[in-house]
């Protein structure tokens, strides 16, 4: 009798076998789908990992007996403020820099070119191009106080005014739907629960240990240069804390960019950016990075690489940008579920 019973376990595996196979055929369609989401909820995405890494701010004003709307109204206002200091005083230096960095590229590309006898024209009209398009809206917009972004992105515009109201509405209701969050899964499963705080502390630790470094890029990198008489300091910081969320190859885009615009300068400058450029990011590397984001975060150099290589394949800049965060829940989620995991597998050998 036993020998007539359907296995049902064997059933389930062809089932899933079948579907991975419908799904794999089809993952062109799946792949478009998912690019098309992802570009519509982005600004929401954004918004809710600014008032995630803002909420800090807004507890500790809190735990300070500041009520919750004044905490709130306050850490905004402060970020405001913040990127309003920023861009006033750095705007009229970049800008300078723009316009010395378009003639001294002009200089680069011609001695690449007669060195090496390479054809650069398409690649130096494109780059002459973008350049020429910043000089003018930076002028714009210290001259008037406008970008003409409107004519040109009414989405994007759009979306910035999207993703700044949900950030406010996130930091604002951050608290509501953690304690939402947490009373449903205590009541639906006590080890989801674990295994979303382990998730939390992971991210959290993350996006609190990148906001600090990309910080003390901005700072260490810019004064250095200044140091060094480099005369693109201001863009090279500006770019130091920017390519920080492209783990390596971030700091080494920036890198090969102060050298070559070093070339052109005097022995002392180009010598300068060699040492800062060979010693420092070392310094960074097993000195201050691990102390920021410190042991919890601590990831492979190869796996890092093999990361951002598959989120650029996949995703592009967003892919690389949001390769080391992805891994990071990759690995929690094993690590968590490493032993149910085993089980499903011997149950699987068993079934088969």
């Amino acid at each position: 009798m036993k020998e007539n019973k359907l296995n049902y376990r064997l059933i389930n595996v062809t089932a899933l076998m079948l579907l991975l196979y419908i799904s794999i055929t089809n993952i062109g369609t799946w792949y478009n789908i998912f690019g098309e989401v992802i570009r519509l909820i982005l600004p929401f995405i954004i918004a809710f990992t600014i008032a995630y890494s803002l909420s800090p701010g807004v507890k500790w004003l809190q735990n300070k007996g500041l009520p919750k709307w004044l905490s709130v109204t306050l850490i905004t206002l402060l970020a405001i403020l913040i990127i309003v200091f920023i861009v006033a005083t750095t705007l009229p230096l970049l800008y300078d820099q723009l316009i010395l960095l378009s003639k001294n590229f002009t200089k680069i590309s011609s001695t690449i070119s007669s060195k090496f006898d390479l054809n650069l024209g398409i690649v130096e009209g494109n780059i002459e191009d973008y350049l020429d398009t910043a000089i003018k809206n930076i002028g714009k917009f210290i001259s008037d106080g406008t970008i003409d972004i409107v004519s040109k992105s009414v989405g994007a515009l759009g979306n910035i005014i999207v993703g700044f109201v949900a950030s406010i509405y996130f930091l604002a209701y951050m608290d509501n739907m953690r304690n939402g969050l947490k009373r449903f899964l205590k009541r639906t499963s006590k080890r989801i629960f674990k295994y979303v705080k382990c998730l939390d502390m992971e991210i959290g630790n993350y996006v609190k240990g990148l906001t600090i470094f990309m910080i003390i890029q901005f700072f260490e990198y810019s004064l250095l240069f200044k140091i060094v008489n480099h005369p693109n300091w201001l863009i090279l910081g500006i770019l130091a804390c920017i390519t920080t969320v492209i783990p390596y190859f971030g700091g080494l885009i920036t890198n090969l960019i102060a050298l070559v615009l070093a070339s052109i300068t005097a022995p002392y400058t180009l010598f300068g950016t060699l040492i800062i450029c060979v010693i420092f990011p070392q310094i960074d590397g097993y000195l201050i990075s691990p102390r920021v984001y410190g042991k919890t975060n601590n990831v492979n150099p190869l796996i890092t690489i093999m990361a951002v290589s598959v989120g650029g394949t996949l995703a592009g800049v967003i892919g690389i940008i949001a390769s080391l965060p992805v891994y990071l829940l990759i690995r929690t989620t094993y690590n968590f579920f490493k032993r149910d995991l085993k089980e499903k597998v011997e149950d699987l050998k068993k079934a088969m």
